[in-house]
C-alpha cells in the first residue's frame, strides 16, 4: 500500500488498531528482556512499540507513514516513554548486525520477496539470545471479513514464514483461529499465524 493510504488511515483522532498492545505480543512479554534495544516493524501508530518501551526497552518504531509515526511520538510524550521513530519503507531499512534484543512484527504484510528479505535481515540484526515475535494473517484469513489484506500475495502460511527465518531457533509456532479485537479494523474471529524465534 502507498504511504498515502496509511497516512489517511492514521489521520483520525482514534487509534485505528486500538490502544492496547497485540495480545500475542503481550502474552510473551514475561519472556522478553527489560533492558536493551528493540525494533517494532510496521509500527503504525505505535501501540506495540509503546508497550515494548513500557517494559524498559530502548525502542525504534519503524513505519512508512509520517502520520502514524507522529502520532506514536506524541503518545510516547504523553505517557512519559522514550521512543525513537523512523519513517522509511522496509525495503530500505537496515540496522547494524548483532545490535538488537527484540524485533516485533505484528500484522505486517509484505510482498513475498520483500518479506523474505526482511526476515533474513532480522536474523542478522538480533544479538545472540535476541527474540523475534511475529503474528500475521495467513491466506485462509481472506473471506472472513475480520481484518487483514484482501490480496493473497501479501499473506503467507506458517511453514513459509518459518522457512524464512534461517539462523533462528523456533521456540513457538502456531496456526490457529482466535478472536482478534484491535480497534475497528481487526475485530472478530480470525485465522492467524504466530512465531517466536530466538538467535542462538
Amino acid at each position: 500500500m502507498p504511504n498515502s493510504f496509511w497516512d489517511e488511515r492514521y489521520s483520525g483522532d482514534e487509534l485505528a488498531y486500538g490502544e492496547p498492545p497485540n495480545e500475542f505480543l503481550l502474552s510473551w512479554s514475561n519472556q522478553l528482556p527489560r533492558t536493551g534495544t528493540a525494533v517494532d516493524l510496521g509500527a503504525g501508530e505505535g501501540r506495540n512499540a509503546l508497550f515494548l518501551a513500557s517494559l524498559g526497552l530502548d525502542v525504534l518504531a519503524v513505519d512508512q507513514s509520517v502520520v502514524g509515526m507522529r502520532k506514536a511520538a506524541r503518545l510516547a510524550d504523553e505517557r512519559g516513554l522514550r521512543l525513537r521513530t523512523r519513517v522509511i519503507d522496509l525495503a530500505d531499512f537496515d540496522v547494524e548486525p548483532n545490535s538488537v534484543d527484540v524485533v516485533s512484527s505484528i500484522f505486517v504484510h509484505l510482498p513475498a520477496t520483500l518479506r523474505a528479505t526482511v526476515h533474513q535481515r532480522v536474523a542478522g540484526w538480533l544479538r545472540p539470545g535476541g527474540v523475534f515475535v511475529l503474528e500475521a494473517y495467513p491466506p485462509d484469513q481472506i473471506g472472513r471479513g475480520t481484518g487483514g489484506p484482501r490480496d493473497v500475495e501479501l499473506l503467507a502460511p506458517l511453514e513459509t514464514l518459518v522457512s524464512e527465518l534461517h539462523g533462528l531457533k523456533i521456540e513457538h509456532q502456531a496456526a490457529l483461529v482466535r478472536n482478534v479485537t484491535e480497534g475497528r479494523l481487526h475485530t472478530g474471529m480470525a485465522s492467524v499465524v504466530q512465531v517466536v524465534a530466538r538467535k542462538i
